[in-house]
């Protein structure tokens, strides 16, 4: 979908910004197209087994073990507690200072009937984005698209090393720690959005002229 809409909307070539679920979207139209790509901001997007952390093994058992029971286990996930949590886990700054915005939102749309199962088919199914973790890194290595990785370091689910193996495959990737959780731009959006400016005007290929952009 997000392929056909670059396609309809006439963007041949184009950076795109990741983050979280959406980060495998990127890469996999990255890996499609690597022709397309000028840039890849990644904003705690993950391609790389270091970056899980434990916070994934539920998560996992029920990838091994497709099961009712631990299905079931992931529900607790989807509850306005636990995106509380995932909005204000490794916020340094004071956390009421956090908008309720972003969780009200996520918290209304999980309360449509049938959202939640939805939700858990997209935690099952979040084992064919590390599946594809290999080929990611190998168009990584081939292409070396110019690559910022913006990062809440206190992220509880995707981990600083994550962010530090993008220079792995890419020598020359930039990488930016910011002291807070995984939805960095809560607290740190002017921080973060200077770092892109300044990588985007390094950038030949994405001068204002030429550049256009995609979010996943």
């Amino acid at each position: 979908m997000t392929e056909r809409f670059t396609e309809v909307i006439g963007f041949d070539r184009f950076a795109i910004y990741v983050f979280d679920y959406g980060a495998p979207t990127g890469f996999r139209l990255a890996v499609r197209h690597p022709e397309r790509i000028t840039a890849i901001i990644s904003q705690n997007g993950n391609a790389y087994e270091e970056g899980l952390s434990d916070g994934w093994t539920p998560i996992r058992a029920c990838w091994q073990d497709p099961s009712k029971t631990n299905r079931e286990a992931l529900r607790a996930l989807l509850s306005p507690a636990t995106a509380h949590w995932q909005y204000t886990q490794g916020v340094v700054a004071d956390a009421a200072a956090v908008s309720p915005d972003g969780q009200n939102l996520d918290n209304f749309y999980l309360a449509r009937p049938g959202a939640d199962e939805v939700q858990l088919d997209l935690l099952g199914d979040y084992e064919s984005n590390v599946a594809l973790y290999p080929k990611f890194q190998q168009y990584f290595r081939t292409h070396k698209p110019p690559l910022l990785a913006v990062w809440g370091k206190n992220d509880p689910f995707f981990l600083p090393p994550g962010a530090e193996a993008f220079k792995r495959d890419i020598p020359g990737a930039v990488v930016r720690f910011f002291d807070t959780g995984h939805f960095a731009l809560e607290t740190h959006a002017g921080e973060i959005a200077r770092d892109i400016r300044e990588f985007m005007k390094r950038t030949p290929a994405n001068q204002p002229a030429r550049s256009s952009g995609v979010m996943v």
